[in-house]
């Protein structure tokens, strides 16, 4: 691979020549743009705004623009004599966790190859102690006209370096966040929990780029002449979500599908619109109630506490009534109770009576024996 740098890792007083490599390529499709009437291409020619004059790289060089329209111009002199250590040397400057980077600071990927037998020895001693560590070293180096901050870390047997964001380049997301409060329910992160566990994870190897293989069958299609344009299939795209505890639901059997787990059919559709759904129960003895509906029987047998709110609810009716109208009411109201109540006193009258014909049984023979007894004596 062809080096877009040389220069050397400053390790201390160790100093690796190295050869920086890019570490990535892109594989995008790039158009031309042409004229359409006749194809030709369009090209940007680089023009003098002074005297209207196109202009060759050689005569172009670099200039700042101040806010009032002037312009410093500055050459590459000028930019050699300024005190960077960092020209030609990745400087290490401190050796961190990996979990210390923010990834919003990655920016382009370089491979550190090194330059040399000589650099083979200290090379190898940098890649095993970052190995041992399990740290990553963070550096300053110069690339194209300015300083930058580099990450370096170990790739199989390769230094790698990630060139990082300085930190005042990283935007606050402010206003980024949801305005609005909203609140997650532990049934709706169960579910995610569900959904993130079905999916599972993934080789990054297989993933591939689909809609560049179709960009490149339509052009092999179309320098063939047999390219036929077909309507692209759009899917509508989807409102709000009302219920998302159904999405989720749907989700996880979807998943589960596409994995062969079963599960993601109509009719689980179905039943996923259903059940996410809840109906309230109502309630039994309700305030709108009416207080002739019976209660339920528990064991075959009438409830105590249902008997004696009946009850209640009776007498209170019967206060509001005639004298008259007030007996029967109060006799159908509480026939459980006046019933027991009637049948006790019947019982405990009938006791009462019978008590007293046995007592006047008993006195009777009582008195028959005393008048039998002095005839007795009497005869003897």
């Amino acid at each position: 691979m062809r080096s877009i740098w040389n220069g050397a890792i400053s390790f201390g007083l160790v100093s690796i020549p190295i050869k920086l490599v890019n570490a990535t390529e892109s594989h995008s499709i790039s158009f031309r743009q042409i004229h359409l009437a006749d194809g030709g291409r369009i090209r940007y020619r680089k023009v003098c705004e002074l005297d209207g004059e196109e202009v060759s790289g050689a005569e172009i060089g670099k200039g700042y623009e101040e806010a009032d329209g002037s312009v410093i111009p500055i050459t590459d002199e000028d930019l050699a004599q300024l005190p960077l250590a960092t020209a030609k040397t990745i400087e290490i400057m401190s050796f961190v966790p990996a979990e210390e980077i923010d990834p919003l600071q990655m920016d382009a990927a370089y491979y550190l190859a090194a330059n040399g037998a000589t650099a083979a020895k200290p090379y190898t001693l940098l890649r095993e102690a970052l190995k041992r560590s399990r740290k990553v070293a963070i550096a300053k180096f110069a690339l194209r006209g300015r300083e930058r901050l580099g990450m370096l870390r170990v790739v199989d047997d390769v230094i790698a370096m990630h060139g990082l964001l300085w930190p005042d380049e990283i935007r606050a997301p402010e206003g980024v966040a949801p305005d609005v409060d909203v609140t997650v329910r532990d049934a709706e992160l169960d579910l995610a929990d569900a959904l993130m566990a079905t999916l599972g994870e993934v080789d990054l190897a297989s993933l591939h780029d689909d809609y560049r293989d179709a960009v490149e069958a339509m052009i092999a299609a179309k320098a063939g002449g047999a390219f036929e344009p077909a309507e692209a299939t759009v899917e509508p795209a989807g409102g709000q979500v009302i219920d998302l505890m159904a999405a989720l639901e749907k989700s996880v059997r979807a998943a589960k599908a596409s994995r062969g787990e079963g599960g993601g059919g109509a009719e689980d559709d179905a039943e996923a619109g259903a059940g996410a759904e809840v109906t309230p129960m109502r309630r039994r003895g309700g305030a709108g109630r009416k207080t002739s509906a019976a209660p339920k029987a528990v064991g075959g047998k009438k409830s105590t506490a249902a008997s004696a709110k009946k009850t209640a609810a009776a007498a209170k009716t019967t206060s509001k009534k005639k004298s008259t109208t007030a007996k029967s009411g109060t006799a159908k109201s509480t026939s459980a109770k006046s019933t027991t109540a009637k049948s006790g006193t019947t019982k405990s009258t009938a006791t009462k009576s019978t008590s007293a014909a046995s007592a006047k049984k008993a006195g009777t023979a009582a008195g028959a024996k005393k008048a039998a007894a002095p005839r007795k004596r009497a005869s003897a």
